[in-house]
């Protein structure tokens, strides 16, 4: 099944096309092309020739993508919305599901298999203790965060200083490489969402194809840009 993913909720303008496949264990997932743009200035204009360039060079036209997979966030206002506009607008000309996934669980997602095994016993649930923390970059000298575990995200995504954030008892940290020095955890070599990270975060849903749910933006905070206000005059 071939699944068109896309984020824009970084500065690193990402597309691509994966290979999903059902599996006995666990869905199996294969970059097959891969684009990414980092320029936090350029998603709208490098975004849809990132996508036709996979295509070409994978010979495969657009007929043949399945589904569609895109970041939701938590991202900047403007960023965000082009590539889940992209997303969209992919899914209705093409009648595809469109899948919308946390951008900071994609990150988690492609950075787990690196991340130290925790200090706690396991468990039932197959939770060695390990944990893992997720930061990007929010702006205004802040970050967008969530942490998590091998059952999933256990908190956030939330947004604030990096001098605010608990790290909790994470041990490594992934995401935004100006910002992750800001912690003392081992870095992990996965800095923004990947093509395969974004698919393997809807793959469940992908395969037993389940309606998506509406595509809702993580912003966490108002926009830079807002309506002034008039005091009237008297």
């Amino acid at each position: 099944m071939l699944v068109l993913a896309v984020d824009t909720a970084t500065p690193a303008v990402t597309a691509g096309l994966v290979e999903l496949e059902q599996a006995t264990t666990a869905p199996q997932v294969h970059t097959l092309a891969s684009r990414v743009t980092v320029d936090a200035r350029a998603h709208n204009e490098v975004l849809t020739p990132q996508i036709l360039a996979c295509l070409e060079e994978t010979g495969r036209t657009r007929t043949d993508i399945a589904a569609v997979v895109v970041g939701v966030g938590p991202g900047p206002f403007t960023g965000l919305r082009v590539g889940m506009a992209t997303a969209a607008a992919f899914g209705d000309a093409l009648g595809l599901p469109v899948h919308g996934v946390c951008s900071l669980d994609a990150i988690a997602a492609e950075a787990w298999p690196e991340v130290p095994a925790g200090g706690t016993q396991a468990v039932d649930s197959g939770d060695d203790g390990a944990e893992l923390l997720v930061v990007t970059d929010a702006r205004r000298r802040e970050v967008y965060w969530a942490r998590y575990r091998r059952t999933g995200r256990i908190d956030g995504p939330g947004v604030c200083k990096p001098v605010d954030l608990d790290s909790g008892e994470a041990t490594a940290i992934a995401g935004s490489p100006s910002h992750v020095d800001f912690f003392d955890l081992q870095v992990l070599p996965v800095e923004t969402p990947s093509p395969a990270g974004l698919v393997r975060c809807a793959a469940h849903d992908i395969l037993a194809r389940a309606t998506p749910q509406p595509l809702i933006p993580l912003y966490l905070r108002r926009p830079d840009a807002v309506e002034r206000s008039y005091q009237a005059v008297r």
